[in-house]
């Protein structure tokens, strides 16, 4: 990587993600396997716009199959994953297609709720999309192959992570939605985030919207909000909140999904998971709220995400409109106590798999 980003006065080097490690094994393997030759180097393609140049770390050739590796990089992101090679096995089948399948090291996902379905390898559809479209570049009309992806060390690294609890078992994940790993600091993030706000009210702005994370603002924006008017908070919604009122804004408008927001709902202002994660008990609490019994509590508690604990609410007989309006009110309450009721509070409460939940404010 010869990609940095500079935070809090420091040059920092960016990284690839395992998504980027995997699609680049895949093309060097296919490469490998149909024209005898090892490429010391492979460029990709990043869904962030940006091309990547990843050196292949180790090759292997054996009866119709070739193996090549690319060694993880995190840059200066403290990254677990850090040092690991990722590997493409790639061997020639009849049929004119890209199958892609995971061995050694990724995890498998057991638990419904993610953006895998239960029983498939913990590969993320957007690096999925990353190895067809490079393994597409050079493999022969008509060829087809089978991929199997391994990671030696994932089993033992993925205790680090919070694999097990999302319901990816014996393994790390194949993510990554941009190809890159930019590093930042929480204090420069922080940094970063007032600044994104002074800047928007020096021009005059009286409103804002504040959003956790891609699907925020994507949503925002696919909905006629412009840009420039939305700033991204990563987990410090609290500081946001603070920092709107001593900006002088009049009105912040929060986007975002439920699995985030509900924290909020019950006046937890760092969304960090290390630092607060009790979504399924809010959820619980407020189900319990709308009369339900211990055992769809059970269930919600039980449940690996919030999209889960909502297909429980539903089955119990609970309008999940209803539901999601108490919890936005919730959101907007707290909000408002937060900052002294100094601020207009409005809440979009959205949701990856239903979209708008509830609209308060």
């Amino acid at each position: 990587m010869d990609r940095y980003v500079v935070k809090n006065g420091k040059t920092m080097r960016c990284g690839c993600t395992t998504g980027s490690c995997a699609a680049a094994a895949s093309k060097a393997a296919v490469i490998f396997l149909f024209s005898a030759n090892v490429p010391k180097v492979v460029n990709i393609d990043t869904p962030k716009g940006l091309s990547l140049t990843l050196r292949i770390e180790d090759w292997e050739r054996g009866e119709g199959w070739v193996r090549c590796g690319v060694r993880k990089d995190g840059g200066d992101d403290p990254d677990v994953t850090s040092g690991l090679i990722v590997y493409s096995k790639v061997e020639t089948i009849d049929r004119g297609e890209i199958i892609i399948t995971a061995g050694e090291g990724i995890g498998m996902v057991t638990r419904p709720g993610l953006q895998v379905e239960v029983g498939q390898p913990a590969i993320n559809p957007v690096p999925r999309a990353m190895i067809l479209k490079e393994v597409q570049k050079v493999l022969p009309l008509g060829g087809g192959v089978k991929i199997t992806l391994s990671v030696p060390g994932g089993e033992k690294v993925a205790k680090k992570t919070f694999n097990s609890r999302l319901g990816v078992k014996d393994g790390i994940s194949i993510i990554g939605t941009t190809g890159i790993v930019e590093p930042m600091s929480v204090g420069a993030f922080m940094d970063t985030l007032v600044l994104e706000l002074s800047m928007l009210s020096a021009c005059g702005h009286r409103k804002v919207v504040l959003v956790p994370g891609n699907y925020g603002k994507y949503y925002a924006v696919k909905n006629g909000i412009d840009e420039s008017r939305i700033v991204s908070y990563g987990n410090f919604v609290g500081l946001m909140l603070e920092k709107s009122v001593e900006c002088g804004f009049e009105e912040v408008r929060l986007i975002g999904d439920i699995g985030k927001l509900i924290k909020v709902a019950a006046g937890i202002f760092n969304t960090t998971s290390r630092i607060a994660d009790a979504r399924t008990e809010i959820m619980a609490a407020y189900a319990a709220h709308f009369g339900v019994g211990n055992e769809t509590i059970d269930q919600i508690l039980n449940s690996n995400t919030t999209e889960e604990g909502l297909e429980v609410i539903g089955k119990a007989g609970i309008d999940i409109g209803e539901f999601s309006k108490f919890v936005a009110e919730r959101i907007v309450q707290k909000c408002r106590w937060y900052t002294g009721d100094k601020l207009s509070i409005k809440v979009d409460l959205i949701s990856l798999k239903r979209g708008l939940l509830a609209r308060v404010g």
